[in-house]
């Protein structure tokens, strides 16, 4: 049996990466796993027990607990898409003892894709350069802060009327630069990864750009 394709796609809060992996797991009928779904479980978990998502322990033990069939469950998936869980998964995503727990569960699915797939298109930050370096097409998708903002602004205003663009902003610009500066597997583009900046890209505009880059 031959090696699965993998597809790494690596990218900033609200670059597009989740919708471009998506699509291009669709289209080559690739499993498709988004690896901040599961640190956002963990923080989700972390903050059920009323916990610090910065306490390194409190990560290592939601790591340790965690159950995957909790990403099949609609209401705990609209739960982990708030800001507030966003923002305690990249406090906690930046402890190395819980990043080294998860980093294993991501390697097994790109490695053995669920239901047979001939590949796996995984989307995060330390796709390309940590999880699975091996990758055959690699991907780092990219826009403007502002823009990433208003398109992050736009989803969260649909639950929360009250939530402003500049608080946006600004917590997105604090995540990104937790995610650079983290010093286990700081988010950056691997060398031999493509760069797609999604600023002034339609979602098909983008989608055709991406499938180009792995159909070469």
């Amino acid at each position: 049996m031959s090696e699965p394709v993998i597809i790494a796609v690596d990218g900033p809060a609200a670059s597009g990466k989740g919708t471009l992996a998506r699509r291009l797991a669709a289209h080559f009928d690739y499993a498709y796993l988004d690896t901040g779904s599961l640190y956002r479980a963990l923080a989700y978990d972390v903050l059920r027990r009323g916990e610090a998502p910065e306490n390194a322990s409190a990560g290592l033990r939601a790591a340790k607990a965690l159950d995957l069939a909790m990403l099949n469950d609609p209401d705990i998936l609209a739960a982990l898409r708030t800001d507030a869980v966003g923002t305690a998964a990249s406090l906690v995503a930046a402890q190395p003892d819980t990043r080294a727990a998860i980093l294993q569960i991501q390697r097994d699915i790109a490695d053995t894709p669920p239901d047979d797939k001939a590949g796996a298109v995984l989307d995060g930050r330390d796709i390309g350069t940590i999880v699975c370096p091996q990758a055959a097409h690699k991907i780092f998708v990219t826009a403007r802060a502002e823009i990433r903002a208003e398109r992050r602004w736009q989803e969260l205003h649909q639950h929360d009327p009250q939530v402003s663009l500049e608080d946006v902003l600004a917590d997105l610009k604090a995540r990104d630069q937790r995610d650079s500066e983290r010093a286990t597997a700081p988010m950056r583009a691997a060398q031999d990864a493509h760069l797609l900046d999604t600023s002034d890209l339609s979602i098909e505009e983008a989608f055709a750009a991406a499938l180009a880059l792995v159909s070469h």
